[in-house]
């Protein structure tokens, strides 16, 4: 048997924001890999605002999750022992997988990591965040040159991308973030065109002066206010993407519908929720084409990475105080 550490779920953070004593950290001892399964070590954990409506069970797209659960999340993860599985010992593998520092898995859902790329790609712009990024814009948003692209919660793993994306399809992009510092990153080294700080005042009217002409897509991350002040500057059959709702996971309530979205009646345009998971047959296509981007240097990352398993906690409520430089990150 193997002593595994595990986070367990205590609370169900509905209505408020995560707190300490929501998570219990306990050993447990782990049984032998059956046949066709594998002893693996957690190398690192991915964090995503997804997480806190698991715990919530507002997220019905996922199993519901029951206080003594172990948590969940992605991770990179180390074979160190198999009888008979998917995956031979010493191979790095990323996926769907729990907050322990060991696990017995039978490869479902992971696959191995990139070779081209340090193996915490696959949490960060080769796994869900960047497949959101890719399908939401491309998928839904459906740019084309010339088009104006605003992306709120720009400065995050997901948005960072999207700019990004967006530029490499030729069109004009505008962010909105929180802070002169994320501003500033957005354009200095994201390659956005233009940053807007919502925490410097109004936003409505600066969107305004820079896209006179409307904004052809907006993909949202915020919800709220932030979402009604963009839908008040969309163009005509401009596309709404849907991705995120930062705005409501410290309250765990729904914000109030947006004032302005009869835009989309005057503006004959779309608004549209997406999982990503609705794609995911398409995902070893798309990691290989940004893979080439960024080998040719055209797409950027950046990374988090908080230390020890302890942390998992902390380096989650990080994502809800915009403490996070990047994809959120912890090595283990």
């Amino acid at each position: 048997m193997t002593l595994a550490r595990q986070w367990l779920l205590n609370d169900h953070p509905r209505g408020r924001p995560i707190e300490d004593n929501d998570l219990k950290l306990v050993e447990t001892r782990l049984n032998a890999p059956a046949p066709g399964q594998m002893l693996l070590r957690t190398l690192y954990l991915g964090f995503d605002p997804a997480q806190k409506g698991w715990m919530e069970n507002v997220a019905d797209y996922v199993a519901p999750m029951a206080i003594g659960d172990v948590m969940r999340g992605s991770a990179i993860l180390e074979v160190i022992e198999s009888n008979g599985g998917r995956f031979p010992v010493g191979e790095l593998v990323a996926g769907t997988s729990v907050w322990s520092d060991y696990v017995v898995h039978d490869g479902e859902g992971l696959t191995l990591c990139e070779p081209e790329l340090p193996p915490t790609a696959m949490l960060s712009i080769l796994g869900t965040t960047g497949m959101t990024a890719w399908c939401g814009l491309f998928k839904i948003g459906k740019p084309v040159p010339g088009d104006v692209v605003l992306v709120s919660g720009a400065a995050g793993a997901t948005g960072s991308i999207v700019g990004q994306l967006a530029k490499i399809a030729g069109c004009k992009v505008i962010g909105i973030a929180g802070g002169a510092e994320k501003c500033a990153w957005l354009c200095e080294e994201a390659g956005y065109d233009h940053a807007i700080d919502y925490k410097a005042g109004p936003i409505r009217s600066q969107i305004k002066e820079l896209a006179p002409g409307g904004v052809n897509v907006i993909f949202d991350n915020v919800g709220g206010k932030i979402l009604n002040d963009m839908l008040g500057q969309i163009a005509t059959h401009a596309r709404v993407v849907i991705c995120g709702g930062i705005s409501r996971y410290e309250t765990g309530t729904l914000p109030a519908g947006p004032e302005n979205y009869f835009n989309l009646v005057f503006r004959r345009a779309t608004m549209t929720g997406f999982i990503v998971i609705d794609w995911n047959a398409e995902f070893p296509a798309i990691r290989k084409r940004m893979v080439s981007l960024i080998n040719e240097g055209r797409l950027a990352y950046r990374e988090d990475i908080q230390q020890g398993f302890e942390a998992a906690p902390a380096t989650l409520q990080r994502l809800f105080s915009g403490a996070n430089r990047g994809k959120q990150l912890l090595k283990l």
